[in-house]
């Protein structure tokens, strides 16, 4: 058994195709497949597969999608009732990561983060990418949930493919990736990292005019688009590409590193927070277990907020390499951290303040 999701929803059983269904029967299969192993209320299926406007009888038309996907499963020999499993208050779908493209792809990928030489990792970050058939959830689009997982699998993917490319770099194919690099930055001029990799590849292949074009180019990008200067991790490669410096040292260091460059501005970073409690306005004291929590106005939230300004599904808190990160979750009125409107995956730091509606809360150390 096989569910993909990196592209076109499908259900495949020994490389066949089966059934599904139209797209409600498959936004609802994407959206177990999602919370894999997690038991979904039929309430967030319903949010999910009518994106926030479900019918009263969508319980009805829960239970024909259900019994659908198991009857194809069936068909194919497959205990359906083991697979598609229907736990109060839902449904779960018991599947392992190596029976969905996306948990093949997210353990291949930490795999390559894990690897002791470039080439390993970047054999297995091609085995990760060549898990993508298309964009994410291609026929769900227009759907909040689907555009939502689409845009933080995109990033990944981005990631993994910096990533591969660090590693290519690594095993001394440096002028392999130049083209490839060229057309990335044609789809995301402002990611540095990848300004960073093109100009080393061009320094390594011998092409040291051209790595200095590369430099000036961006630099002009940064300041016209963003009013800013490179990095100065940027800015010392240009200047070790003028004084004609090895700059091939220690890559295998950061093949694991450029990964996070891709999603993280340059900074300062605090110590690292795995875990937090959030004490709220409203006098309630909160646990962030490891694994983070969801914030909104729905039953099935880790932190329920009882407020018309709250979204459904309003925020998270996930955590990252750099520990506990704020996630908004493409809410209707925003969140704030210490009085700024979150626009990206924001590091929690002790006695940060986060707003949510009209629930302020502050971030402390754990005493779990």
């Amino acid at each position: 058994m096989d569910v993909r999701v990196l592209g076109p929803v499908q259900l495949l059983v020994n490389n066949r195709s089966l059934p599904i269904g139209g797209r409600k029967s498959r936004a609802f299969l994407a959206a177990l497949v999602v919370h894999r192993r997690r038991v979904v209320s039929s309430t967030a299926l319903a949010d999910a597969v009518w994106d926030g406007n479900p019918p009263t009888t969508y319980g009805a038309s829960l239970h024909v999608s259900v019994s659908n996907l198991r009857k194809a499963l069936r068909a194919e020999k497959i205990e359906a009732e083991r697979i598609l499993r229907t736990v109060a208050p839902g449904y779960l779908l018991d599947i392992t990561e190596e029976q969905c493209d996306v948990g093949r792809f997210e353990m291949a990928r930490a795999a390559g983060a894990r690897a002791t030489s470039p080439a390993a990792a970047a054999s297995l970050y091609r085995s990760a990418l060549s898990e993508w058939k298309g964009e994410a959830l291609a026929d769900l689009r227009g759907l909040s949930f689907a555009d939502e997982f689409a845009t933080a699998l995109d990033e990944d993917r981005w990631q993994a493919a910096s990533a591969r490319i660090e590693a290519d770099i690594g095993c001394g194919k440096a002028s392999a990736v130049i083209g490839e690099l060229r057309s990335l930055i044609n789809e995301q001029p402002l990611r540095e990292p990848l300004w960073g990799q093109l100009i080393t590849a061009l320094y390594l292949s011998g092409r040291q005019t051209d790595a200095l074009e590369e430099c000036r180019k961006v630099r002009a990008i940064l300041s016209e688009q963003l009013g800013i200067d490179p990095s100065p991790e940027l800015a010392l490669l240009e200047q070790q590409v003028l004084r004609q410096e090895t700059i091939g040292q220690g890559r295998e260091r950061r093949i694991e590193k450029v990964a996070l460059e891709m999603t993280t501005t340059k900074a300062e970073f605090p110590a690292k927070m795995k875990r937090c409690q959030l004490r709220l306005s409203d006098g309630r004291v909160l646990d962030v277990p490891l694994a983070g929590i969801r914030i909104g106005r729905m039953s099935d939230n880790d932190l329920l907020l009882d407020d018309p300004k709250v979204s459904r599904y309003h925020a998270e808190i996930a955590p990252s390499p750099n520990g506990l990160v704020l996630r908004d979750l493409e809410s209707t009125n925003g969140v704030f951290l210490n009085g700024l409107r979150v626009n990206r995956d924001e590091v929690l730091r002790v006695g940060a303040e986060i707003r949510i509606g009209s629930t302020s809360m502050t971030c402390e150390v754990s005493t779990g």
